[in-house]
């Protein structure tokens, strides 16, 4: 039976070999400290946290997420660990909360490997705090025990290091941090909150499609939402929508004979519009995906360890290691893994072909916002007279079944600018390119990105800024400046760059200026294109010098808040001669690929998700199709 434990309470623990869990609504950061008999960490090797993950016996999570499964191995601790301490922090620097009075009271549970509860603790009572210890295991006559502890630092990460006897806690903290704001950079942001609509259209998706779930199969969690500052979850209703009218029904699927699924149909999430059903329903794919997929491995990872368990319990005898005794215990122990894993394969296949056929019905209804350039939607393509909610900008998908891709969406206008690497060393699959090759499909990415975006939104609502210092990238651009669609020629040389950046700098202060005084458009100087603004930055940092990058930095920060946005084509290493100066860039921007890539991350479980370029099909010639009339309808449009 669990132990629901208060602060302060102690339980004993059974086993040595544990995973605690971690709920916390929104993404914060998990780490631990091994600690001496007086609770000292002694240097920043007994601290495991996102930049140093792995310790002896302890492993946890990579970068900030909402929910978080930490691995205990009590019996691997060196002897001089008498006490170890599961810390939370909130990732500051980062949009989102920066004290935990502002989000849902934390979670925790202690589980053994097959998922069974041993004791679990709800951190209630915080306020300023940003950073917490959570529970502490600690040594006491030779037997482990776990006890609740709850206690908070408004000095964040380095006070809570500090506090423990850490040498350099400030250093530490500084390094977290920053490899928490790096990996910002590789996430996939979270999808908008489940509705009750939604769990009943959905009831017959991944998780609830008959048979046994795999052995630690965990409980359904509520998706974190992205929160502003300290002022609560952002507003995921349409702003055009939000009216007292309840939304229209959404469609359900006919029902199934007994003991089939039920079949899918595209719409059936809530929301105001077929588009915002579709919304919802995607990123609800995405969801059961991610979750199905994190069942199965913990359950692979279940299996592997107790058949280890086994081999080890029954070869401890001297007497049954030789002979035919062995032998036999090794292949039953082999015998029972796979019989778990054939089990955990079999529930992933059900909820795997129930996904695939719900895409096959979703995929054909998208709209051209939210559909690939091989979807027949685009051959009817208008330009249209309002903005969407979100935009595709690639697909995603997992090893356990390739084919099955979820469209990856971001919400319009966009919330943080881009970054197209076009380095070989980011990339396993770039290394093997030649350098030349990876840059010019860099440029294809950035291209297919402004031509999608150029496309959703009304002719005289979206412009396009090119900046090419070194004029590489003038064939690859063609699509754009022969449809007329950007708002001036490609700025070329250091003088380009210069004037590019100077005008829309301008215009953020004006803007914000603007905002600030409650002004409205009329207040902004005549002749001032108030249309939203994307800047396409090729080969960075060539032509650049240190005014034009602090400049860079500045449209970065706080561009999108007034509708410039950025979307850059650069190698890291190649920009390295600026130094840590470029960090917060890098930091600021959304990391995508020009090749097929696993870089990108879930906020729940983390899995490394493989991006996909939405580039258009060879041969094909739709994106120059609909360029053009984008083209057309932006020369039509009076002046």
């Amino acid at each position: 039976m669990t132990a629901e434990l208060v602060r302060g309470q102690n339980h004993p623990l059974p086993q040595t070999r544990l995973e605690i869990r971690v709920s916390a609504g929104t993404p914060v950061v998990a780490g631990a400290t091994l600690g001496d008999e007086q609770g000292r960490v002694r240097g920043a090797e007994q601290v495991a946290h996102p930049g140093a993950p792995s310790l002896p016996g302890l492993e946890v999570s990579r970068q900030a997420a909402a929910d978080h499964r930490l691995a205990v191995d009590l019996e691997a601790l060196g002897e001089s660990v008498h006490r170890v301490n599961v810390l939370l922090a909130l990732p500051l620097g980062t949009p989102g909360p920066s004290r935990f009075a502002a989000v849902a009271a934390p979670f925790v549970a202690v589980t053994g490997l097959d998922g069974t509860e041993i004791a679990s603790y709800t951190i209630t009572g915080l306020g300023a705090e940003s950073a917490v210890v959570a529970l502490e295991l600690y040594r006491r006559q030779g037997a482990w025990k776990i006890r609740a502890i709850g206690q908070g630092y408004a000095g964040g990460l380095a006070d809570m290091l500090a506090d423990q006897g850490l040498p350099e806690a400030g250093q530490l903290a500084t390094a977290i941090q920053d490899a928490i704001a790096l990996g910002v950079s590789r996430s996939v942001a979270a999808p908008p909150p489940r509705t009750s609509d939604d769990a009943r259209v959905r009831a017959a998706g991944p998780g609830a499609s008959g048979g046994p779930a795999p052995a630690d199969a965990q409980p359904p969690v509520t998706p974190p939402q992205q929160a502003v500052g300290d002022g609560g979850p952002i507003n995921y209703a349409h702003p055009r929508r939000q009216t007292s009218t309840p939304p229209p029904p959404a469609p359900v699927a006919p029902p199934a004979a007994p003991g089939e699924p039920a079949q899918p149909v595209a719409g059936d999430a809530s929301g105001w519009s077929m588009d915002e059903r579709l919304y919802n329903q995607v990123w609800g794919m995405f969801e059961d995906l991610a979750r199905a997929v994190a069942a199965y491995r913990s359950a692979v990872d279940f299996a592997d360890s107790r058949m280890e368990q086994e081999i080890d319990r029954a070869l401890s005898d001297p007497r049954g290691r030789m002979g035919s005794a062995g032998d036999q215990a090794r292949e039953q122990a082999r015998a029972k893994r796979e019989e778990l894993v054939g089990r955990a394969r079999e529930a992933l296949d059900r909820d795997l072909g129930q996904l695939t056929a719900e895409s096959e019905v979703v995929e054909p209804a998208l709209p051209p916002a939210y559909a690939r350039w091989d979807n027949p939607v685009w051959h009817a393509y208008r330009v249209p007279m309002e903005l969407p909610m979100a935009l595709r900008i690639g697909d995603l998908q997992l090893p356990e079944q390739p084919e099955l891709r979820i469209p990856m969406l971001v919400r319009l206008p966009l919330e943080r600018g881009l970054w197209i690497d076009s380095g070989r060393g980011g990339s396993e699959a770039a290394a093997f390119m030649d350098s030349d090759r990876v840059k010019g499909l860099a440029v294809d990415t950035a291209v297919a990105i402004a031509a999608r975006l150029l496309a959703v939104y009304p002719a005289h609502e979206f412009a396009v800024h090119v900046i090419d210092a070194a004029g590489s990238a003038a064939s690859r651009l063609a699509p754009l400046t022969r449809a007329g669609v950007l708002a001036a020629p490609p700025a070329a040389g250091a003088a380009g760059v210069a004037e590019v950046l100077a005008r829309l700098t301008e215009r953020v202060d004006l803007v914000q200026m603007a905002v600030r005084a409650g002004a409205g458009a009329d207040a902004l100087p005549p002749g001032m294109d108030t249309a939203e603004q994307l800047l396409i930055v090729n080969d960075f940092p060539h032509g650049f010098d240190d005014r034009a990058l602090n400049q860079l930095r500045y449209l970065a920060d706080e561009g999108p808040s007034v509708g410039v946005h950025l979307l850059m084509i650069a190698d890291r290493e190649e920009a390295s001669e600026y130094g840590p100066v470029l960090q917060p860039l890098w930091r600021s921007l959304l990391r995508l690929t020009p090749v097929p890539d696993d870089h990108l991350a879930d906020p729940w479980v983390g899995h490394a998700w493989t991006y996909e370029p939405p580039l258009a099909p060879p041969g094909s010639r739709i994106l120059e199709q609909v360029l053009g009339q984008v083209g057309e309808a932006r020369a039509a449009w009076p002046r």
